[in-house]
Formats: structure tokens, C-alpha cells, sequence
């Protein structure tokens, strides 16, 4: 075996992991596997010579690519994609079983880093990279990748709102919510939501492009079933500091479900979907 068959299958039997690697960076099931893809073509084009570290070599030449793709990604303005149409286009079922492994709100938390804090944090905190080989990815010194991870830590821990106790109960109602609108069960959603309760929905996310709000548990509820199959790609976050749920089709954050829950009732719902309101939220991941 020469050298460049050897590399092909060390690259081979690591690729699994690098797409591991690559998909916690991007996302994306479909961009990650371009990604490594485009890292075997550099690799072999450079050649492993003497690599003492063979797979931390490989992990630093897929951070740089992602780290291209994500700069690229944030400097590029694209059309939103409405919810629905971003449901549609969400992609396998093996992406959602990754979301689900990933955690999909910690997909979408670091989907509003920076794209070298997204890197570093991933490197460091899910791969265990030291951050010498972090700062050679994202071409900064070893103390600048430690600072890069530590502000990315700050953002996917966020800061509660709510005191620990009723974070813990609210957190509890969220869930109930999430698992009856999966589950199509209209008896538990009338069971957590206040009898009065209001849902406010932006226009962003009403396929007739017009705000619309709702009073009362019944209306809400079945509100809730008709968009069932959406939950899919949804999971449990903190929203400025309190419980709530993101829906995040391919780990891109679509829409937002903001909860008011004053005791053990859900008395108001705000749906976001607008992509300058999303921006301005503070989400972390419910720990």
C-alpha cells in the first residue's frame, strides 16, 4: 500500500467522525458531507508526509472548510424561507435523528455564534481539541481560540430569567406542550393552556402573510394539532431567559414559540418567525 492509499483509508475510516465534526459546525446533514468531501481533496492534494497526528490534522483541515462555509453563510443575504417550505425542505429522516443526538437547541444556538466562536466551542467542547490545533483552524494564536471558546460557552449557557424552582415547573409545562402537539393529544394541551389564553403569530409565520391572534384554550389547541407535523423539528430552548420552543429545519432556526407561563398554565403564546425579530432574541440552551 502507498502513501496516497494509506491516506485514503485512514480518511476513510475517520470520516464518520469528521462528518460528526462537520455537521455540529454547520448544521446541515448535506453541507457537512461537502465539507468533508471537500477536506479529503485537500488532504490528498497535500499529502500526510510525516503528520504525527494524523486525525487531528484531518479535524483542523475540515474546521478550516466549515469555517469558509460559515464565514460565507453570514456574509451572504438570502430570502427566509417560509415555515412551511422550510419543513418540506428539511431533508432526511437521518438529519432529524442527528438533530436529535446534537441536541436541536444547541444547533440553534450556535447558529447565532460567530462562525470561528462556533468553531472553537465545537473543537473544544464536543471534540476535546487543544486549542493550539484550535487556533491553527481558525488562524489565531492558542489564547485567542481559548477566549473564542469561552465567549461561545457564555451564549450556549445564556442567563435564566425565571428562579431555578419555577424554571424547573416552567420547563415542565413546556415539554407537555411539545409532547401533546407531537402526539395529537388535545386533551393535554386544554390541560396546560389557561382557559384565556392568547397566541399572537406574526405574519412571517402565516402562510396568508397577516398577523393573527387567537383567544381562547380550545382555538389554541387545535391551533397547535394543525401544525403538528412541524414538531418534528422543534425542541425545547431558552427564549430570553425562559422556557420555549425553536423549530429549526436542517439546525436553522425557522420559528420561535415564546411561552407565558405565570404559575402552572401557559396563558400567552408568541409565534416568531420573522428573521429581524429572531435575530434579537436571546437564546441558550435549556440546560
Amino acid at each position: 500500500m502507498d502513501e496516497n492509499e494509506w491516506l485514503a483509508w485512514r480518511f476513510e475510516a475517520s470520516r464518520p467522525r469528521l462528518r460528526s465534526v462537520a455537521y455540529r459546525m454547520l448544521g446541515s446533514l448535506s453541507e457537512a458531507e461537502d465539507a468533508v468531501q471537500e477536506a479529503w481533496i485537500h488532504a490528498a492534494g497535500a499529502g500526510a508526509g510525516d503528520v504525527a497526528n494524523l486525525e487531528g490534522w484531518l479535524t483542523t483541515i475540515v474546521a478550516r472548510v466549515c469555517l469558509d462555509m460559515l464565514r460565507t453563510r453570514k456574509s451572504r443575504r438570502e430570502e427566509p424561507l417560509a415555515v412551511d417550505e422550510a419543513v418540506a425542505a428539511a431533508g432526511p429522516e437521518q438529519e432529524a435523528v442527528l438533530a436529535d443526538s446534537v441536541g436541536l437547541a444547541m444547533l440553534v444556538v450556535l447558529d447565532t455564534l460567530a462562525p470561528a466562536e462556533r468553531v472553537a466551542f465545537v473543537l473544544h467542547d464536543m471534540f476535546g481539541l487543544p486549542f493550539g490545533e484550535i487556533g491553527a483552524a481558525t488562524g489565531r494564536s492558542a489564547a485567542a481560540a481559548r477566549q473564542l471558546a469561552s465567549r461561545a460557552r457564555r451564549r450556549v449557557r445564556g442567563t435564566t430569567a425565571v428562579p431555578g424552582t419555577h424554571l424547573a415547573r416552567q420547563r415542565e409545562v413546556a415539554a407537555a406542550y411539545l409532547a401533546a402537539a407531537r402526539g395529537g393529544d388535545l386533551g393535554a394541551l386544554l390541560s396546560i393552556l389557561d382557559p384565556e389564553v392568547e397566541l399572537y403569530a406574526d405574519a412571517a409565520s402565516v402562510p396568508t402573510g397577516a398577523s393573527v391572534t387567537l383567544r381562547g384554550a380550545a382555538v389554541v389547541a387545535r391551533t397547535a394539532l394543525a401544525g403538528a407535523t412541524r414538531s418534528r423539528h422543534a425542541g425545547l430552548a431558552l427564549i430570553n431567559g425562559s422556557p420555549g420552543i425553536v423549530m429549526a429545519p436542517s439546525g436553522r432556526l425557522a420559528l420561535v414559540l415564546a411561552f407565558t407561563i405565570p404559575d402552572d398554565k401557559i396563558t400567552q403564546i408568541e409565534v416568531i418567525a420573522d428573521p429581524d425579530h429572531l435575530a434579537q432574541l436571546d437564546l441558550a440552551v435549556l440546560g
